[in-house]
């Protein structure tokens, strides 16, 4: 499957906005978007005023970078969002936070999302007890989501749960630090989402 693979702070500059892609990098002083906030590149620091669909794109692509996900993948999941009841923009949103290597960040067992679904390729996580190596799964509620019982020892995951006992997790998702595990209690709203996305521009931009 295609990724980024670029320097991921230029992304945050591109878009004005800090997007955590680097974990708890982007919380310490060496976060290049507090250093450079303005835009990369020779006519970064031009001011532009952008137009209405300037604006529906840029909605687009901060949560396509903060999910960590390319364009086919997006417009399909728009696509399922569309065929779900209910607010297309805020289905986008869920069906974006369900994705597994989201849930393994929220959950802690990663710094970044980017992190998250190297643990997933890499075969680290279970869900009900069966191991899954796709970031993009889409979990349901009532889900349980572990580390592998041969991946626990590894070196990465040790002491993971004296971390765990100090991480506090979005309040649709039960955190068991002991046996660093983690359940889908249910789907999270829209106030629960804490991206800086205005879902609905995305939603205009994809009905032109």
């Amino acid at each position: 499957m295609a990724k980024y693979t670029e320097a991921v702070c230029r992304l945050c500059r591109r878009e004005g906005v800090k997007l955590f892609l680097k974990g708890d990098r982007c919380y310490g002083n060496k976060c290049a978007f507090d250093i450079r906030s303005y835009a990369p590149g020779q006519h970064g620091q031009a001011r532009k005023k952008l137009s209405e669909y300037g604006m529906q794109v840029r909605e687009k692509q901060k949560a396509k970078r903060i999910y960590g996900i390319l364009e086919r993948q997006f417009r399909n999941i728009f696509a399922r969002a569309e065929r779900q009841s209910g607010m297309t923009g805020v289905n986008l949103l869920i069906l974006l936070e369900r994705r597994l290597d989201n849930v393994v960040y929220r959950l802690g067992f990663a710094n970044s999302r980017s992190q998250a679904r190297q643990i997933v390729t890499h075969g680290h996580i279970a869900i009900n007890g069966k191991r899954v190596d796709i970031p993009s799964a889409c979990v349901k509620v009532g889900d349980v989501i572990t580390i592998g019982e041969t991946s626990r020892n590894k070196e990465c995951f040790k002491g993971m749960a004296e971390v765990l006992a100090k991480k506090t997790v979005p309040a649709w998702l039960v955190l068991d630090a002991q046996n660093v595990s983690g359940k889908v209690d249910r789907f999270p709203t829209r106030e629960e989402i804490d991206v800086p996305v205005v879902e609905q521009s995305i939603v205009e931009l994809y009905s032109k």
